[in-house]
């Protein structure tokens, strides 16, 4: 039995325009680093997708920065905008309580190996981060602040973040956001917003696993992670990956997120789970959100249990981050919410793309009254 994928926010499946340009360029020859004709060739094709990236997102196409993954530009920018800070005497990061892993933990490591001082913004019950706590932290200790981090909409509830608002706030400190989520599905442009820096990921929206992007203030210089051969502004040296760079800004150009539709499915699919489970709690659902991501809390379950049950009723869905995967634990974005432990493991990630369908949402629907008895009983032995 074929599984229905409604795990869109973890991955996505390469789109065709985007495979045929990753085939097409693994045929061509040339380093872009090279100065001959084979060399100069790659590097305009590269220059090529970097001027696509940054239109779509609303930057120069010298401020796109290309990295391996969404996780190596968001610790990019949040230990290097930490290390610049640091040079004239800031020593506190402040991030949101809800940010990715890829966020949370070179915070901590900054933290713990390079002695900062992390601060972590709260969170309301609808997930939105807390605009007032923000307001007084800065006029109190603007000084003091090397960076600010917030997400532009979470991983696990697809609740959207006031970034532009929190740019405001920010007055001259500089403020980065992970918009690995949000490319493509909502709008998101880096000069409106404002911010400092900002990370995409491809393989988020029909691109190619393995690239990513940090788009980066060209005015900005911050200290790199890998040193060598100085590629892009010297912040991130290593031999560009030019079919995954061609792949990614052919996905950016694909129109395959049908946004008002997936809205409609997701609204469709939240009707159909209280009707068929009235207890079921939809997280986020109060704040303006992604359009296809949906957070369910099934009283009295435990989640890795539904999980493998969805899993063998041919339904491939998530606990949360795919990053964290196979490590038992609450969800911290849920427990930053207010669920106690044991509610904030109980909870499943639903999260629809391009390919999804109504049928997908009937089939989940008439699966999942069967699939929460069954994780019931097994939690009540």
């Amino acid at each position: 039995m074929s599984s229905i994928y409604v795990d869109h926010a973890a991955t996505t499946p390469m789109v065709e325009a985007a495979m045929k340009a990753m085939v097409n360029q693994l045929s061509e020859l040339g380093n872009p680093s090279s100065l001959h004709s084979h060399g100069r060739a790659t590097r305009k094709t590269l220059e090529d997708a970097r001027e696509t990236i940054a239109k779509e997102v609303g930057c120069l196409p010298t401020e796109v920065i290309f990295t391996a993954s969404g996780t190596e530009a968001n610790n990019i920018a949040l230990k290097g905008l930490y290390w610049a800070g640091r040079a004239v005497g800031k020593n506190v990061v402040v991030i949101s309580a809800i940010e990715h892993h890829a966020i949370l933990d070179p915070a901590h490591w900054l933290s713990t190996h390079e002695g900062a001082e992390v601060i972590e913004i709260p969170v309301t019950q609808k997930g939105v981060i807390d605009l007032d706590f923000l307001t007084k932290l800065v006029s109190e200790r603007s000084t003091e602040i090397a960076v600010i981090s917030v997400m532009h909409a979470n991983n696990e509830t697809g609740v959207v973040q006031p970034v532009a608002e929190v740019v405001n706030i920010a007055g001259e400190i500089p403020v980065h956001t992970d918009a690995v989520q949000s490319f493509k599905k909502i709008e998101l442009s880096f000069s409106d917003l404002g911010v400092t820096a900002l990370t995409l990921s491809a393989h988020k929206i029909g691109g190619p696993l393995g690239i990513g992007a940090l788009i980066l203030r060209r005015t900005l210089e911050i200290p790199s992670l890998l040193h060598g051969g100085g590629q892009e502004r010297e912040i991130r040296s290593g031999t560009l990956n030019a079919p995954s760079i061609v792949a990614f800004a052919a996905a950016t150009k694909s129109e395959v997120y049908r946004r008002d539709e997936i809205v409609h499915l997701r609204d469709r699919f939240i009707s159909g789970v209280k009707n068929v489970l009235p207890d079921a709690i939809v997280n986020g659902i109060e704040a303006n959100r992604l359009p296809g991501i949906v957070n369910v809390t099934f009283p009295r379950t435990q989640s890795d249990t539904l999980l493998l049950l969805m899993d063998n009723a041919g339904v491939s869905c998530s606990t949360g981050s795919a990053c964290s995967a196979g490590v038992h634990e609450a969800s911290h974005v849920l427990l930053a919410m207010g669920h106690t432990t044991i509610t904030a493991q109980s909870s499943l990630r639903f999260s629809f793309g391009a390919a999804s369908t109504q049928s997908d949402c009937d089939f989940i629907l008439s699966v999942l009254p069967d699939v929460i008895a069954r994780g019931r009983a097994a939690n009540s032995v």
